[in-house]
């Protein structure tokens, strides 16, 4: 069984932040900006919109991108659209993307539009927040506000200590860049902010929401996602609170229990020929591997047909066929995708 880590994964995560708790994005990184904002009024999400502008071929170093329509305090305009972008890498033509967004939302609906922009690389220098072209008397450009998250890399006891669900998730992504190479560091951050989740007094949903997203975030070999799920269970347990569905639970025991007997009796045979205790050693391994896909593809396909209905023929072939590192991605995807052949792509 493989020990390496996993990459990490930050678009889903922050997607699923920020449709969660926009408001405390903004408080958090924009507060200046946050006090100008009628709370009063529900912000409304126009993603579907903004996948229908054509912006072209996104960066790969781009990991979120919303559209969020809000009203102001003072009444200067009915409403206003806030572009947020989180940058996972520094890119040249940041400045001039956001430019690029920025007109053509404007075009789109003629509403004032802010570009905001989070910076989630790990160059502390790297620091745009305009673009400008200057010839002949004119001059066409944009500035932008933008956070760094690299600036509370210093700041751990605040982050641990703020009831802001960002700050949460801006430690979840330092610690996730910080232990990238080293699973059991990575391990330990990850139980460390499982258990951060009850200190703050949130309420269940909230609670539901960010554990999703640390399971996205944070990606753990499966030797020791295994003994995290079962540390999951005890804590559960222990606030009567479920984060696993019984669902998902129950096909997780049925793995594990089917892994055992077949691991048994794979490391029996295969003891005969090389030894009882490597025998045994290689067949649970292989047995509880097993398991857990099986156990993942029921799940996974109990949602899809949750979600769109009757699965065809194809694609429940394509889905007994797959690995279970597949099967995870795939469900990754489910909360975001708005058709069945947006999961598989």
């Amino acid at each position: 069984m493989s020990t390496a880590t996993p990459p990490a994964r930050y678009d889903l995560p922050w997607k699923a932040a920020l449709t969660h708790a926009f408001g405390d994005f903004m408080a958090f990184f924009f507060p200046h900006l946050h006090a100008e904002i009628d709370w009063s009024r529900r912000p409304r999400f126009r993603d579907k919109e903004l996948a229908g502008i054509n912006f072209g071929a996104a960066a790969d170093s781009m990991v979120a991108d919303k559209l969020v329509e809000v009203c102001l305090h003072d009444g200067s305009v009915q409403w206003v659209l806030v572009h947020v972008e989180v940058q996972a890498q520094r890119d040249a033509s940041l400045a001039l993307r956001v430019l690029d967004y920025n007109y053509r939302i404007f075009k789109q609906y003629e509403q004032p539009v802010a570009s905001l922009v989070l910076l989630a690389d790990e160059d502390r220098k790297w620091r745009p927040d305009a673009f400008h072209n200057r010839v002949l008397g004119t001059v066409m450009g944009i500035s932008f506000s933008a956070a760094k998250l690299l600036d509370y890399a210093e700041r751990i006891d605040e982050l641990l200590a703020s009831h802001n669900p960002f700050a949460w998730v801006t430690l979840a992504h330092l610690r996730t860049q910080q232990a990238r190479h080293d699973a059991n560091q990575l391990y330990a951050a990850k139980w460390q902010l499982t258990k951060l989740l009850f200190q703050h007094g949130w309420r269940r949903r909230r609670i539901i929401e960010l554990f999703k997203v640390i399971n996205w975030m944070m990606v753990l070999p499966e030797s020791l996602q295994e003994r995290y799920w079962q540390s999951v269970v005890k804590l559960e347990k222990e606030h009567k609170m479920e984060w696993i569905t019984p669902l998902e639970q129950m096909f997780l025991d049925k793995g594990r229990q089917k892994g055992l007997k077949e691991g048994l009796e794979q490391g029996i045979e295969k003891g005969l020929e090389q030894g009882l205790e490597q025998g045994l050693e290689q067949g649970l391994e292989q047995g509880l591997a097993r398991g857990r896909k099986e156990g993942a593809l029921v799940v996974l396909e109990r949602q899809l047909v949750r979600r769109f209905g009757p699965l065809p023929e194809v694609v429940r072939n394509k889905l007994a066929q797959a690995s279970l590192a597949q099967l995870t991605a795939w469900g990754d995807m489910l909360p975001e995708a708005e058709s069945l052949k947006q999961v598989f792509e």
